[in-house]
Order: structure tokens, then C-alpha cells, then sequence
């Protein structure tokens, strides 16, 4: 029986190569290249890739459709990328399908018709975000009854009953986070179909510097309300710490116009940053008091620049509380004020933590530890498809 796949189909509607999870489709097939039967991508910006083994949607017909609104496009092209990746698995050459929620139902379902194992990637949580959410919502039989041209375009949206088809036919789904992990459970996914997922980083690109000459507290992000900026600016402005700064490093979305508005001179917004690194290296902390993330990519960049942080569960698994950074809970001024004050007041323990953020970040984190748990994944799904075969004798 075999224990792992020898042509993989991996399908994305990200780009390969680039930041986010275009970076995470690229460290996947830089570990997979000799299993790799074809990548079908959106783009591919990545010259260490085979370009023999990657299809793009460079000419496909769905970029006619750039210039709706993003929200449409996106869906249309995560889509059409599916369209191509389920006719190509039934050729019937791939041994394991690995894809992405919200690009992969038509795959998914044709992995299932050929018996060929499938892995799905979840970026975030679950989509009931651990609610208790009816078949159909007041908003979504809206959705459906809209006047035309607005309910052709809402069916190109991924619905949630998609996504939840989704969960359903793949073999293994690879979440990002304890917190993450729990939304499935709570939604009745057994734990035996969840792979934990922990991604990577880059610790020669994101590695220590000198310590600043004031306290500086540094946020990498959207700026935008989900991630807690709002409540950092009332944190900060509450605190009033001399000798502080508080580095905004990320594009300021609308909804927070009027809280970026007449800021301290403590209060620097920098905007986004192709040089980031050199943010974290000029910092003290990080601070990042997101309520919902897959696993935030700027706390791996943080424990790799050995930076002690401030963080909830929901941004995800990187920081254990009291050992490389301070677990608040979120939506919670004064939780957060305090964590601040405290980082502030104790110098030597913002060095102890940052010093086990990095050690960690070197032993368990980059990019060679993510390709690594890719492997085991696949090992697992190969498993659970003999189990059931042996079951069924």
C-alpha cells in the first residue's frame, strides 16, 4: 500500500511566489516538486517552479471579468480555476488532489467519483465561525430572490452551502490554529479528519536587530477593525507612555478614517511596507490584537525577528502566553492596556520573551518545517484511505 502520492494535482487561485498565501502555495510545491504532476495557479511569478508543471489562468476567459467589483471576481476566477483542475483530475493521471477552500468543489467531487484522495486548505476558520447558523439565512434567500443584473452576480460568490460541501467530500482539511480547529469541531467535523497546519517564515530575511533607543511598539497589517486597531489606538492614547512610539505598518482601510484621524505624535502610520523586516528589526514589541485569523503571518515574522509580543488565540498558535508573548483576549481595551504597561515597565522580560520567540521560530517554523508537516499530511490521507479500504473487506 502506498504511503505517499507520486503525481499530485495542487490547484490555487492565488498566484505561485509573492507574499501571503501566494508564498504558501510556492513553499508547498517548492517540498513537492518530485510528486508534483501539475500546479494550476492563477499566475506563477516563481522561477525555482518547473514551468513544464504549472498551468496559469494567464489567457483563461474569466480575467474579462477584471473589472467587476473584487468581491465577483474573485469568486469568479476561484470558479473557473476549479472548472479546469476537476477536468484535468479526470484524466485520470493524479494519485492525490491538494486544494484550496473555495476553489475546489468541482474537484472535490470528482476526486470523490475517481477515488482519488483529496486535501483541502483552510485559510481561516470555519465558515459558521463557530456559530449556530440556520440552512438559510434571511440574508442569503435575499441574495437569491435579487432583482437582475444583482442576482447573476451574487451566483458567482462562493455560498456558504458550497463551502460547507466542501468540508464534507474532502478526505483531510489542513487548519491553521488550535482556535481554528475548535470551529470545526463545534460545526460536527471529526478530529480525526483535521490536520493541524502550522505555516512558516523566513528567518534569515526576518531575524533580530539592535534594540531601539525608546520603547517602540510596532502593528503589521490591515488596518482595519477586525485586526483590533482601533482598539490599539484607544489603548495607546489611553496609556500616554513618554519615551514611546506606536508604528502602524499596513494600508488604512475607510472604516477606520475617523480613529486615524488627529493622532499623537507617538502614533506613526506608515502604510504598507516592501521592507517590513527592517520595521520588525527597529522595533521592542509587537502588537497584534486581531479577533479572527487563520494564522497571521506577522506573528511568525515577529517571533523570527525575536520581538516579545501581545496577541490573542484567534491570530493563532505561534505565541504561548508568559513563555515569547502575552495572550489577551480580544475585543478588550483594558486586557490590552495592561499588556502594553506591563512590556513597557519590564525590560528584561520583553528580551526573555523575544529570545524564545525566535528560538522558536528557528526550531519549529520556517519554511522547511511547513514542507515537512505537508509531507505528513499526505502520509495521513494515504493512511485514512487504507484504514477504510481495510474497513470495507
Amino acid at each position: 500500500m502506498e504511503t505517499e502520492p507520486h503525481r499530485i494535482l495542487y490547484a490555487t487561485s492565488a498566484r505561485i511566489g509573492g507574499v501571503g498565501l501566494d508564498a504558501v502555495a510556492h513553499e508547498t510545491l517548492r517540498g513537492i516538486q518530485d510528486q508534483l504532476g501539475l500546479a494550476i495557479a492563477y499566475a506563477n511569478r516563481a522561477p525555482d517552479i518547473d514551468p513544464a508543471k504549472v498551468r496559469t489562468l494567464r489567457w483563461h476567459p474569466v480575467r474579462l471579468l477584471s473589472n467587476l467589483e473584487r468581491r465577483y471576481y474573485y469568486a469568479a476566477k476561484k470558479k473557473a480555476l476549479d472548472r479546469v483542475a476537476g477536468r484535468i483530475l479526470r484524466s485520470g493521471k493524479f494519485d492525490l488532489f491538494h486544494g484550496w477552500a473555495g476553489d475546489a468543489l468541482t474537484s472535490l467531487r470528482a476526486s470523490r467519483e475517481l477515488g482519488i484522495p483529496s486535501v483541502l486548505e483552510v485559510p481561516t476558520w470555519h465558515r459558521h465561525k463557530g456559530n449556530v447558523v440556520p440552512p438559510k439565512t434571511d440574508h442569503e434567500i435575499a441574495m437569491e430572490r435579487a432583482p437582475l443584473p444583482q442576482r447573476w452576480l451574487n451566483q458567482l460568490l462562493i455560498s456558504r452551502q458550497q463551502s460547507l460541501e466542501e468540508y464534507e467530500a474532502a478526505d483531510l482539511l489542513l487548519v491553521l490554529s488550535e482556535k481554528a480547529e475548535e470551529t470545526f469541531l463545534f460545526a460536527g467535523i471529526p478530529k480525526e479528519k483535521l490536520f493541524r497546519m502550522t505555516r512558516g517564515v523566513d528567518t534569515n530575511r526576518f531575524h533580530p536587530g539592535s534594540k531601539p533607543s525608546i520603547f517602540r511598539a510596532l502593528f503589521v497589517g490591515a488596518l482595519i477593525k477586525r485586526k483590533g486597531v482601533h482598539l490599539l489606538l484607544e489603548a495607546w492614547k489611553k496609556l500616554r507612555l513618554p519615551k514611546a512610539e506606536l508604528w502602524l505598518a499596513g494600508h488604512p482601510h475607510p472604516e477606520l478614517a475617523s480613529n486615524l484621524k488627529e493622532l499623537p505624535e507617538s502614533i506613526k502610520v506608515l502604510g504598507f511596507s516592501r521592507s517590513v523586516e527592517e520595521l520588525y528589526r527597529q522595533s521592542s514589541v509587537f502588537v497584534f490584537p486581531s479577533e479572527c485569523e487563520g494564522s497571521a503571518k506577522a506573528t511568525y515574522e515577529a517571533a523570527a525577528s525575536g520581538l516579545a509580543q501581545i496577541t490573542t488565540r484567534e491570530s493563532g498558535d505561534v505565541v504561548t502566553d508568559d513563555v515569547n508573548g502575552i495572550i489577551i483576549p480580544p475585543n478588550n481595551v483594558e486586557a490590552l492596556s495592561e499588556a502594553i504597561l506591563k512590556l513597557y515597565r519590564s525590560p528584561e522580560f520583553v528580551d526573555r520573551m523575544g529570545a524564545a520567540g525566535r528560538e522558536r521560530a528557528v526550531n519549529e517554523l520556517t519554511w522547511d518545517h511547513f514542507r515537512e508537516r505537508i509531507h505528513e499530511a499526505y502520509k495521513r490521507v494515504f493512511a485514512m484511505r487504507a484504514g477504510r479500504a481495510v474497513s470495507a473487506r
